[in-house]
């Protein structure tokens, strides 16, 4: 019997939202958490809206309702899928890897979830990739053996341009950011073995930490022959629509490049002016 294979995501995935539409990905949503309201991220709030209230309020966030993971199994065994392929962020970023996990033995489907030891556009490339086994027709067994490949062949990077959200979501000490605002410091950030934030560089100044940056993402693609590239900013398009230039120019047909927004999630705790580069070896 064919396969159907449902594929899910989190918001915090970053994967474009018209390849969600384009690729029948399912999508569950992180939680942005205001004083007075929660909004489901991309669904009810979007990064624009975000952006705005940061001045007036940086919200908190929170894992994916079990509820809205419950009406998306509900929706996938009405739509006749036989399987589901759950590919989510880092579970050493999030805990939504585990609530999905834990989730997963109440599937009404045979279920696999795997973690991509990445976070958004680094994590969205394995999505999209997955999707793109499925589309070819493979068997459920063979999607999963050829995600966790990739996995192995995708890797993120950071470059942000205040350490100011950073510092008041708790996840960096106010010395740190002290000193980065001092000498102008932006550091550049990927995901370690495990999944984890780990700083690689610092440049100084915004020009030099984006080239920076890109070059950290192409050392790790050095010899390829064909890459894929995610390029995710937080109100900073026309700077990667300029990498996406100097992309093509350097790669011609041997690079797939794919340009969104950085989710309302994700950009509370990196602030206006965050790139994120994601790379993958084909």
């Amino acid at each position: 019997m064919k396969h159907k294979i449902a594929l899910l995501t989190d918001s915090g995935s970053d994967v474009p939202y018209y390849l969600v539409k384009e690729l029948g990905i399912f999508v569950a949503a992180l939680q942005v958490n205001y004083k007075d309201h929660s909004y489901r991220d991309g669904v009810d709030i979007d990064a624009e809206t975000m952006y705005e209230r940061l001045p007036v309020e940086v919200p908190s966030t929170s894992l994916p309702l079990g509820e809205d993971i419950t009406k998306i199994f509900e929706q996938i065994k009405a739509e006749g899928y036989t399987h589901i392929l759950a590919v989510v962020l880092s579970s050493g970023l999030s805990g939504t890897f585990n609530l999905i996990n834990l989730m997963a033995k109440e599937a009404p489907l045979p279920m696999e979830v795997l973690d991509t030891k990445n976070i958004g556009i680094g994590s969205g490339l394995t999505v999209i990739k997955a999707a793109e086994f499925i589309k070819a027709g493979l068997s459920f067994e063979d999607v999963i053996a050829k995600v966790k490949e990739t996995i192995d062949k995708t890797k993120v990077y950071f470059v942000l341009d205040t350490l100011e959200y950073l510092q008041k979501g708790g996840r960096i000490g106010k010395v740190t950011a002290l000193i980065g605002y001092a000498l102008d410091l932006r550091p550049i950030i990927t995901c370690n073995d495990d999944g984890i934030y780990t700083t690689v560089a610092k440049a100084r100044g915004r020009t030099v930490s984006i080239n920076r940056c890109l070059q950290m993402a192409l050392d790790f693609v050095k010899d390829a022959d064909s890459i894929t590239v995610g390029l995710a900013h937080g109100q900073a398009l026309d700077e990667v629509l300029k990498l996406k230039e100097q992309l093509l120019t350097k790669y011609g047909d041997k690079v797939k490049i794919y340009v969104g927004q950085v989710s309302p999630a994700l950009g509370v705790h990196t602030g206006p002016g965050l790139i994120g580069m994601g790379i993958q070896i084909d």
